[in-house]
């Protein structure tokens, strides 16, 4: 008799733990605009930092005994390619993902007052315009490296790992400075998940140009994760 638990334990788990990261870590940035009432750039990437990074941690412990704590479709698409997921988990495992953040967003919005205080802050979405000089192919790839360092970590601290008690702070760590690095510049989303929750409710909130660069965050993290596991099947060699 298999110890693993069924699917849907293992979709809810998923479910539940992206909903509460993306309220984590997007309330994080709403709350810190009604706590300064400002969108001072170093304040916010301090809060955005720290919630985003902490929130992911504690996320990732309560669901990894269940589902693995991917919480993350470039994780979950990392893990089909590193063979640590089967295939026919991914398709509900996104799915749960997606609709947990969206879910969230929606959530969070409903709850905070007054609702310009979310509007302020895009309600926690990563960057709807590209910064001056900055194109396309290289937000991307920022994505792409940001989302490189965190499937790797959660490889080396979670798949890998024959103790992985420190797991989840491991992975939030790796957040927490990923977002200094790209926070100003794409707003390191590193989740597509995380990104389309928030960038949903902006959208159907009427924010100009909530969904300007969805794909940014779902091709960037994805490329990133796939690599990652390529790595690690790699480094996994006998050969």
């Amino acid at each position: 008799m298999s110890d693993t638990p069924s699917l849907l334990r293992r979709v809810v788990a998923e479910f539940v733990g992206t909903y509460m990261f993306v309220f984590v870590g997007a309330g994080s940035a709403v709350g810190g605009y009604l706590a300064f009432g400002t969108t001072n750039p170093a304040v916010a990437l301090l809060i955005a930092a720290l919630g985003n990074g902490i929130g992911l941690g504690i996320s990732i412990t309560a669901t990894m005994g269940v589902s693995g704590g991917a919480l993350n479709p470039a994780v979950t698409i990392g893990l089909l390619v590193g063979g640590k997921l089967p295939p026919k988990d991914v398709v509900p495992y996104i799915l749960a993902e997606v609709f947990g953040a969206i879910l969230s967003a929606f959530t969070l919005a409903a709850l905070v007052v007054p609702r310009s205080a979310g509007n302020a802050v895009g309600w926690g979405a990563p960057n709807t315009a590209l910064v001056s000089g900055q194109s396309v192919a290289q937000a991307i790839g920022l994505e792409a490296v940001l989302t490189f360092f965190l499937v790797f970590v959660v490889y080396g601290a979670i798949v890998e790992a024959k103790e992985p008690r420190l797991a989840g702070l491991a992975v939030g760590l790796i957040v927490l400075t990923d977002v200094f690095i790209g926070g100003p510049l794409t707003g390191a989303a590193m989740n597509p998940a995380r990104a389309i929750g928030p960038e949903v409710l902006s959208a159907a909130l009427g924010l100009a140009g909530a969904l300007n660069l969805w794909y940014v965050f779902w091709v960037g993290p994805i490329i990133g994760g796939i690599i990652a596991a390529l790595v690690w099947r790699v480094l996994r060699s006998k050969a």
